[in-house]
């Protein structure tokens, strides 16, 4: 297995922590500390390669959050400054994801670029169309992902690939910084993808899986032998323990998929059709009400920007019967007719 160096150099270069900095600012121009480091990037960037290049950097003082999730779940957000950290772990990512890219499997979507939602919706609706091999699901998540890792076992991981002294201990440094992988870290979203790549291979080329999919830690994998899932999975378990210290949690399911569908990346899976997942289709119908009640004193295209990521997801669904009822309604014609007006051609063009 080919290992790299000479990357520090790489990561501390002027260029790549101005393009770190750019990076890092989308969607976020407006804090003061990011409208602060724009008025002297030039100093504040050189700051950053003295730190580095002197080994004096230092992961700063974690903010936490607690978040309630739609589930109900308390998930604690970790929260770092945006100088030096947040361009720092850009400026790392821009030197090292394009090695760790080709590490990972073809069906791993969570924070991969070109690997999104919708990518992976087409390559279980693909598998999907071997319905002989594809009778049975097995699905699974790992419990308390994050917090499980350890630290110990993903400097290994990330030695697979890298050999440059300098950059190992500037990883080992922010890997070091809090226990497990803090959630909301930018470096976490990576290296939780890197965690479960020997797994996935394991899983790929040891057992002879074909579909296989995984986002983040949730695993769903198709069979056409029940039993056979029912070892995979124990076959897993021990696997994830020894390997990993992982732990899959107990809400595990071997079913038939066209008896309920495969719930995963947001949808609900069977042969020959997708729908949206409940809890989805039930935010859009409360946000097509309360446009219908509103709609009077609403602008075309807030009435737009309030329904355009539910369009996406519908373009990938079989959605006919929630188009007629909703997006076909009355208050819908009303975007169709006059969103050309500002600049939007057709938005619900492609909706099923």
């Amino acid at each position: 297995m080919k290992r790299y160096g000479y990357l520090f150099e790489q990561i501390c270069d002027y260029d790549n922590l101005l393009r770190a900095h750019k990076n890092a600012q989308k969607g976020k121009k407006h804090y003061r500390e990011v409208q602060k480091i724009n008025l002297d990037t030039s100093s504040y960037l050189k700051r950053i390669q003295v730190l580095l290049l002197t080994s004096k950097y230092k992961t700063s003082k974690y903010q936490i959050i607690q978040k309630v999730t739609d589930s109900g779940k308390v998930r604690e957000i970790y929260k770092l400054p945006y100088y030096p950290d947040r361009i720092v772990h850009h400026a790392i990512m821009q030197v090292l994801e394009p090695i760790w890219f080709k590490t990972l499997i073809r069906d791993t979507y969570s924070s991969v670029k070109g690997r999104g939602i919708h990518d992976g919706v087409l390559r279980i609706q693909s598998a999907l169309r071997d319905v002989k091999g594809t009778r049975y699901c097995l699905k699974f998540d790992i419990r308390k992902y994050y917090p499980s890792i350890s630290n110990g076992i993903l400097k290994i991981v990330v030695r697979k690939k890298i050999k440059d002294d300098r950059v190992l201990w500037l990883l080992d440094e922010i890997i070091d910084s809090t226990h497990g992988l803090p959630i909301g870290n930018y470096l976490s979203q990576y290296f939780g993808n890197l965690y479960l790549s020997d797994y996935d291979h394991w899983m790929k080329e040891n057992n002879m899986i074909n579909h296989y999919f995984r986002y983040c830690d949730d695993i769903v994998i198709l069979h056409s032998d029940k039993s056979f899932l029912h070892k995979l999975l124990r076959d897993s378990a021990g696997y994830l323990d020894k390997h990993l210290k992982l732990k899959i949690k107990n809400n595990w399911q071997v079913f038939p998929v066209d008896s309920r569908g495969i719930d995963f990346l947001g949808y609900r899976f069977f042969h020959g059709y997708t729908l949206l997942r409940k809890t989805i289709a039930t935010k859009f119908k409360r946000k097509a009400l309360n446009i219908r009640r509103s709609h009077i004193n609403m602008k075309e295209s807030q009435i737009i920007n309030s329904i355009m990521s539910y369009l996406g997801w519908f373009q990938y669904a079989n959605c006919k019967n929630l188009q007629n009822k909703y997006i076909n309604s009355e208050i819908f014609s009303i975007v169709k007719d006059r969103s050309t007006r500002i600049g939007i051609n057709n938005p619900l063009q492609g909706v099923a």
